[in-house]
């Protein structure tokens, strides 16, 4: 059995996913499987978020699925009932941090900046999101850090196709988070094909 970690770093890039109907969960699942992208990240920005994360599972039960945008230990305990592998927050916020743990699901935190990664490392924690990543400095800034801190990064925010593999030319970039392959238009009015050729572009330059 792999580890989170590695997982992350097989698929490169994470979909992160804001879907408000639960009930085109599978079929987008189904578009990401088959197009080479087995792992989306659904967040909490909707109410739809523990049903969709649910029904993935349930219909994929090998897919990698991530919590996104996780604020509270009520969207914790929705998650991992619903299925959820890990969960992931935009910012660092010890509560959570310390709940995950108890819970005994691995989080994956947001920061930007040197003393964000210290707080982060002092609760034990080696693999964090960097977010927003472009508006936070970009590569420049994960170089920076990345010389300094032996941490894992997950680059999220900014992260597209024309810099992607910038990103992902760094060792310490397990893999970054992007919604340019799902966007909400298209998720909404049920464009599968076209979703599925944005997320085979995206399979096939990071392969």
């Amino acid at each position: 059995m792999k580890s989170l970690n590695e997982q992350l770093n097989d698929i490169k890039v994470v979909p992160v996913i804001a879907i408000k109907d639960a009930n085109k969960a599978v079929k987008l699942a189904k578009v990401l499987v088959e197009n080479g992208l087995p792992c989306a990240e659904v967040t909490f920005r909707t109410e739809a978020a523990a049903e969709a994360i649910r029904h993935i599972r349930e219909a994929f039960p090998d897919m990698l699925i991530g919590a996104g945008t996780v604020l509270t230990p009520q969207q914790v305990d929705n998650a991992i009932e619903a299925g959820a592998d890990f969960i992931v927050s935009p910012g660092f916020n010890p509560t959570i941090v310390k709940y995950c743990q108890q819970r005994n699901v691995t989080i994956i935190p947001g920061v930007n900046n040197p003393s964000l990664v210290e707080q982060a490392m002092e609760m034990g924690l080696r693999t964090l999101k960097f977010f927003p990543a472009e508006p936070s400095g970009g590569v420049g800034m994960l170089k920076a850090m990345s010389a300094v801190y032996p941490i894992k990064f997950m680059p999220t925010g900014g992260v597209k196709p024309s810099n992607v593999k910038d990103y992902l030319a760094l060792p310490t970039v397990l893999a970054c988070g992007g919604t340019w392959m799902v966007p909400n238009d298209l998720i909404d009015n049920e464009k599968w094909d076209e979703l599925a050729t944005l997320v085979k572009q995206v399979a096939d330059v990071v392969a």
